[in-house]
């Protein structure tokens, strides 16, 4: 299994950021333009349980896979959302995301996904996997939040 984490600070609150992992789905697409669709199959009172069928374009190609809640917590100073999913009968894959509110003004990313190979010939791919992937998340996270924010303050003559 192959298992990748990265952390960054955003100039950002923390429910601010949050709405990109938990709000609609027009603001998930900017920090994830490769989702065509998300669509709720099952939505549980507490979050954890909830599964959603996801469309996800890689090139020219649409895969399409539920997105199950593994893990949901919505507090004041800490937001989690970890998710699992298998793509193509060959991977296991879950992404968590954790926000820690540092102050008003700042929170903490961090984002871990982890990748679970189903067939003993792809776990070879595995070998030259890399966390190129999660840095460029945790990069478009931020460049994301921090735009958005700076504008929404601008907007609010702050």
């Amino acid at each position: 299994m192959g298992e990748w984490t990265k952390g960054i600070e955003i100039k950002a609150p923390i429910d601010f950021v949050w709405k990109y992992f938990d709000g609609s789905v027009k603001d998930m697409k900017k920090i994830m333009p490769q989702v065509v669709e998300h669509v709720e199959v099952k939505k549980t009172e507490e979050g954890t349980g909830s599964v959603y069928r996801q469309k996800y374009k890689e090139g020219k190609r649409v895969m399409e896979y539920d997105v199950e809640t593994l893990n949901y917590e919505d507090g004041e100073d800490k937001k989690v959302l970890k998710v699992g999913f298998t793509l193509g009968s060959l991977f296991d894959i879950t992404a968590l995301y954790e926000l820690i509110k540092i102050d008003d003004e700042t929170t903490y990313f961090r984002y871990t996904t982890t990748n679970e190979p189903l067939k003993w010939y792809v776990r070879m791919f595995l070998l030259f996997a890399s966390d190129r992937s999660v840095s460029k998340f945790t990069q478009r996270v931020k460049f994301v939040a921090e735009e958005e924010y700076g504008d929404s303050k601008a907007e609010a003559g702050v």
